[in-house]
C-alpha cells in the first residue's frame, strides 16, 4: 500500500462495476490527479454470466476471470476486505488476507460489493448445497457431477447409483435454468464414455417457488424454455420450494422426496451483508439507497452501483411505474459503471452540480440452455423480437462474448468456442484439485507406532 498526498478514490469491490468504474476513472484522469485504490478479497473479477458454460466445460474457467492487477496497472489493488467505514473521518478499515487490519484514508468512495447467494435456514442446505456465484463453485460443480458418473459406473449398489445420478437444482431464473441446461448437456455427452451409465438412468429436477421459469425473457419464451427443458427429460416443479435436504434427502413442499448427492442452489441473490457495517442508508432489501446520479442518498462523495445498489429506473418511472428499480444484470452494470466513473471525475474537479443521471432502456435478455439451445428477447424501441433455439443461442454467445471485459479474455473465450466446434468436450473429473495435498499428506504422515504391549520385551527376545 502506498501513501500519497493526492486524493484517494477508494473502490470497495472489484467485480464488474468496480472494475469498469476504476478503468473509466483511470482513463479520464489526468496524470497524478488522484490515487485509485481497489480492495477485493479476490485478485480477479468473475464474469458471472459465463459460469454455467464454465461448469459444462464449454469455456476454460481461467478465461471467465479477469486479473485486476493486469487490467488496472495504474491502480493500487489490495487483496482483502473493507470491514468498516468511518464517514466522519473518511477512513476505511481494511483486513488483508494475512496480517493485522489497518486504516486507509479516502476522499471519494465507490461501493460495489455486489451480491451473495440468497439462502434460507433450510435443514441440510449449508452442508449439501452448491452455489453458483463464483468460478470456484463452477469448477467444483463440474468435477462433482462427473465424479457422480464415475461412482455410478463403478458400483453395483442400485441405491448408490440412483442417488449419484439424481441432480436437483433450486431456482428457475437465469442462473438455475442456464446451469441445469448446460450441466444436463454435459452429462448427456459424458454418458457416452460410461458403459454402465445412460442418460435414461439420470434424473434432473428443477424447482422454483414461482409459477414460471426464466421470468426475465417474458412469459412466452419462459414457457418455451420450460417445454424445451422438459423435452430433454428434466422434471420441473413450480410453485413449490425445498423444505429440507439433510444427508441429501430432498423434501419439497409439494410432497416430492428424492435422494441426491447434487443439490445446486441458485434461488436468487441478496446484497452483500457487509453493507450493514458501512453506515450507509439502505433500502428495504438491504441495497444501498442511491440517487439517479448513483450518489448515495445524503452524501456528495460516495457512489454505489450494481447488484448492491438500489438505483432508480428512470425509464420505468417515466412510463408510470413509480417503484421501478434497475435489475441486477450485466447490461445495467456496464453502463452504470461508466456514468459513475464520469460523475466521480466531475466531483473531484469541483463540478458537483454536473452529476449525470443514469438512464437506460432495457435492451432485452438472452439465455443459453446448452449447446445450440437458447432463448432471447431483443427490445428495439417499442418492438420486441423473440428468438429461440440455435439463433437465440448465437445471440447469447455473441452478446456475452462482446461484454466480456478486455480483448484478451474476449479472444480466449471465442477461441474456446471455436475449438469446441471441432474437438469433443472434456469429460475428466479433477476432484482432487479441491484437496490437492491429500495424497501427499497420506504419503508423508508418520507411520502409526505399535502399541507398547505389542512390542516384544528384551527378555522375550532373548528367550
Amino acid at each position: 500500500m502506498s501513501t500519497t498526498e493526492r486524493p484517494r478514490i477508494l473502490v470497495v469491490g472489484g467485480g464488474y462495476v468496480g472494475l469498469y468504474a476504476a478503468r473509466r476513472i483511470l482513463k479520464k484522469m489526468r496524470y497524478g490527479e488522484a490515487t485509485v485504490t481497489v480492495v477485493d478479497p479476490r485478485s480477479y473479477m468473475t464474469y458471472q454470466p459465463f459460469l454455467p458454460e464454465a461448469a459444462a466445460g464449454s469455456i476454460s474457467p481461467r478465461h471467465v476471470v479477469v486479473p485486476l492487477r493486469r487490467v488496472l496497472p495504474k491502480a493500487e489493488v489490495l487483496t482483502g476486505r473493507v470491514t468498516t467505514i468511518d464517514q466522519d473521518r473518511k477512513v476505511a478499515t481494511v483486513a488483508p488476507l494475512v496480517g493485522e487490519a489497518y486504516e486507509l484514508p479516502f476522499d471519494y468512495l465507490i461501493v460495489t460489493l455486489g451480491a451473495v447467494s440468497r439462502t434460507f435456514p433450510i435443514p441440510g442446505l449449508a452442508e449439501n448445497g452448491i452455489g453458483m456465484k463464483g468460478v470456484e463453485e463452477a469448477i467444483g460443480l463440474r468435477n462433482h457431477v462427473l465424479e457422480q458418473l464415475d461412482k455410478a459406473d463403478s458400483t453395483t449398489d442400485e441405491e448408490i447409483r440412483r442417488k449419484a445420478l439424481t441432480f436437483v437444482f433450486i431456482g428457475g431464473g437465469f442462473a438455475g435454468a442456464e446451469t441445469i441446461g448446460e450441466v444436463e448437456d454435459m452429462a448427456r455427452d459424458a454418458a457416452k464414455y460410461y458403459p454402465n451409465v445412460k442418460r435414461e438412468d439420470m434424473r434432473f429436477v428443477l424447482v422454483d417457488a414461482a409459477d414460471k421459469i426464466l421470468p426475465e425473457v417474458g412469459p412466452k419464451l419462459g414457457a418455451y424454455g420450460k417445454a424445451h427443458l422438459e423435452s430433454r427429460g428434466i422434471e420441473i416443479h413450480l410453485s413449490t420450494s425445498m423444505d429440507s435436504c439433510v444427508d441429501g434427502h430432498v423434501v419439497l413442499k409439494n410432497g416430492l422426496e428424492v435422494d441426491s448427492n447434487t443439490i445446486v442452489w441458485t434461488a436468487g441473490v441478496k446484497p452483500n451483508p457487509a453493507l450493514a457495517r458501512f453506515g450507509l442508508p439502505l433500502g428495504p432489501r438491504g441495497h444501498v439507497d442511491t440517487l439517479p446520479t448513483l450518489q448515495v442518498n445524503g452524501t456528495d462523495y460516495i457512489w454505489a452501483a450494481g447488484d448492491n445498489a438500489q438505483v432508480p429506473d428512470l425509464v420505468g418511472r417515466a412510463a408510470g411505474n413509480e417503484n421501478a428499480w434497475c435489475p441486477p444484470n450485466a447490461q445495467h452494470a456496464l453502463r452504470q459503471a461508466k456514468v459513475l466513473g464520469d460523475n466521480v471525475i466531475s466531483a473531484m474537479r469541483g463540478f458537483s452540480a454536473a452529476q449525470t443521471e443514469y438512464k437506460h432502456a432495457n435492451k432485452g435478455a438472452v439465455a443459453g440452455l446448452g449447446l445450440h439451445k437458447g432463448v432471447a428477447m431483443i427490445v428495439m424501441g417499442k418492438m420486441k423480437i423473440k428468438l429461440k433455439g440455435r439463433l437465440a443461442w448465437y445471440m447469447h454467445r455473441g452478446y456475452h462474448g462482446m461484454a466480456m471485459p478486455t480483448w484478451n479474455r474476449k479472444i480466449r473465450v471465442f477461441a474456446d468456442w471455436t475449438l469446441g466446434m471441432f474437438l469433443k468436450r472434456e469429460v475428466v473429473s479433477l476432484r482432487a484439485m479441491e484437496n490437492p495435498r491429500e495424497e501427499f499428506y497420506e504419503a508423508a504422515k508418520p507411520a502409526p507406532q505399535p502399541k507398547a504391549d505389542s512390542v516384544p520385551s528384551e527378555k522375550a527376545k532373548a528367550s
